[in-house]
């Protein structure tokens, strides 16, 4: 009972990182890497955005389309 565990030095870790590191540089950071993700997604989505080349429709000797 004594000893902490690892679950208790990850708290005390966080407390100290909030009040020595401030809660608007870890919102910061996290708008970054929110940003950072949808631009992300943007550039593969450009990719796949290629005009498609639609081929004229097949038509028989009578006319018809096939």
């Amino acid at each position: 009972m004594g000893a902490m565990s690892m679950w208790h030095w990850l708290l005390v870790i966080g407390v100290v990182a909030l009040l020595f590191g401030g809660g608007g540089k870890i919102s910061s950071i996290m708008g970054d890497v929110a940003k950072g993700i949808k631009s992300f997604k943007k550039g593969m989505t450009e990719d796949d955005d290629k005009p498609v080349v639609a081929e004229a429709p097949k038509v028989t000797d009578r006319g018809e389309k096939v």
